[in-house]
């Protein structure tokens, strides 16, 4: 039975650390996801089992998430998102191919991505192109392990599998991503949502919150 790991909760919001495999919200009967583990925890404790969503992972990505515990906080937690006034960084691992060592300037990536929710795929495409909207994030190099890089990436859009399809395109393909590129490995897809900053909806203090990565595919840069 999968364990809601929680970071940190009061009347609000709570914070919670999403396992790699697990879907955000699924309509899938039998499969547990975050909405249904928080809700049944809420439930447990006498509480109205309430979750608001307001922000996604796909279901291979692991990482820290804020879930909204009422209308108002999901309302004003919403409205930072699109605003992009969340901080959303996270550890990408691919080949380390032209890469030596970390502590190189920050990378900007700026294209323009369109979405086939048929085939729930996206692709880059021509700034002209009806269906592109604009995706910008930002990379660094964190640490270099054997023939392994892992990126600290700081995203400034919220597209569908952005940072996969943006670092496919310049050369780095995530490990584990059969997707967008081919580097496919069993431990699972080296992507992680590892601190998430935003502004608390009641109190507007300024909260900050980070994760070590426990997925398998992250243990040569943090086992």
């Amino acid at each position: 039975m999968l364990q809601l790991e929680i970071i940190f909760e009061d009347e609000d919001i709570l914070v919670c650390h999403k396992p790699q495999g697990t879907a955000t919200q699924t309509k899938r009967i039998g499969q547990q996801d975050m909405v249904s583990l928080i809700a049944n925890y809420r439930a447990k404790k006498g509480e109205k089992p309430y979750v608001g969503v307001v922000h996604r992972l796909d279901q291979p990505v692991e990482g820290v998430m804020v879930f909204a515990k009422n209308p108002k906080a999901v309302a004003e937690l919403s409205r930072q998102v699109r605003e992009r006034n969340i901080g959303k960084h996270y550890y990408a691992i691919s080949n380390s191919k032209g890469i030596e060592e970390a502590g190189k300037r920050p990378v900007t990536l700026t294209g323009y991505i369109a979405f086939d929710g048929r085939k729930n795929v996206s692709r880059i495409v021509p700034e002209n192109d009806p269906e592109g909207k604009k995706a910008e994030l930002e990379y660094t190099v964190h640490k270099v392990v054997d023939g392994k890089v892992l990126f600290d990436v700081l995203l400034h859009t919220g597209r569908h599998h952005q940072i996969r399809l943006q670092m496919a395109e310049v050369g780095y393909p995530l490990i584990g991503d059969t997707k967008y590129g081919t580097l496919g490995e069993e431990k699972g897809l080296g992507l992680c949502s590892y601190r998430l900053e935003f502004t608390h909806p009641r109190t507007k203090k300024k909260m900050d919150f980070s994760i070590t990565p426990q997925g398998a595919v992250f243990q040569k840069f943090f086992g």
